[in-house]
């Protein structure tokens, strides 16, 4: 499942004519990805936050499939852009927060709810940032932890205390620790992998799909469990690879350097 911001829209012209009409089959996959945001709040007031956290996944799906039936269709509109990050602030913003609260950070009192809307905000300027920048960075490389991946990477932890029946003193304290870490990552510079790239598409060694036929069963196995570990593990992928990259950097800002100071001596 592509939980990322899947749908880096391509150019489209600034000032649209809406007389004209407006492309219905993208724009109702993402109403689609509204709806299950929405009716994900209902659940969440309704005291139902498995059945909560199962709606942000649902919406994921349909943030990934809109923007790519809008390429694959040539229907790609500035309108669609706007109604898909305004739907994505509702399913994967204030959804979220508003579950994390009730499910875990209310006896926080003001603490909890700051820290729900933390989030949220972080997911705002996520999102636009985004939308500023979608047109100058790499296609394969997202800049910052995508918002949908933040809003299931919370939904998979909600499935997953909800599975083995944890205590809420443990939730309390993991919820609160993970809406400052998600948030800080959304906000960052750290780079994630956008699963855009034409390779994937295209032909692959046989091993590859044995492996993602395995990689089906055992998530039909245990779901709450292996959805969180691939959830965590594209989350603490970002930073990984920073670490991992940042000798590699730092070697060649030193040649850089080195290289300027070779030009400018005598």
């Amino acid at each position: 499942m592509d939980v990322s911001e899947q749908h880096a829209h391509e150019p489209v012209k600034k000032h649209e004519n809406i007389r004209r009409g407006i492309y219905i089959l993208p724009n109702l996959i993402t109403a689609g990805s509204l709806f299950a945001g929405f009716y994900s709040m209902i659940s969440t007031l309704n005291g139902d936050y498995g059945a909560a956290a199962i709606w942000i996944f649902i919406a994921a799906i349909c943030d990934g499939l809109d923007g790519k039936v809008a390429r694959l269709t040539g229907t790609t509109s500035q309108f669609g852009v706007e109604f898909d990050s305004l739907a994505d602030m509702v399913a994967f913003g204030v959804t979220p927060g508003l579950m994390m609260f009730a499910w875990a950070l209310k006896p926080f009192g003001r603490l909890g709810w700051l820290a729900a809307f933390l989030f949220v905000a972080c997911g705002a300027l996520r999102l636009a940032r985004f939308n500023v920048q979608v047109a100058t960075v790499e296609s394969k490389r997202f800049v910052g932890l995508p918002i949908p991946a933040a809003a299931s990477m919370v939904a998979s932890t909600v499935l997953l205390f909800n599975h083995f029946g944890w205590p809420s003193s443990y939730k309390r304290l993991a919820i609160l620790a993970l809406i400052y870490l998600l948030a800080f990552l959304m906000v960052s510079s750290v780079k994630y992998y956008s699963f855009k790239d034409p390779e994937l598409i295209k032909r692959q060694p046989f091993g590859f799909l044995v492996l993602a036929v395995v990689l089906l069963i055992i998530v039909a196995a245990e779901p709450a469990v292996m959805v969180f570990v691939i959830m965590l593990c594209y989350v603490l992928s970002g930073p990984i690879g920073l670490l991992v990259g940042l000798p590699r950097r730092l070697r060649l800002e030193r040649a850089v350097h080195k290289g300027h100071e070779d030009h400018h001596s005598p």
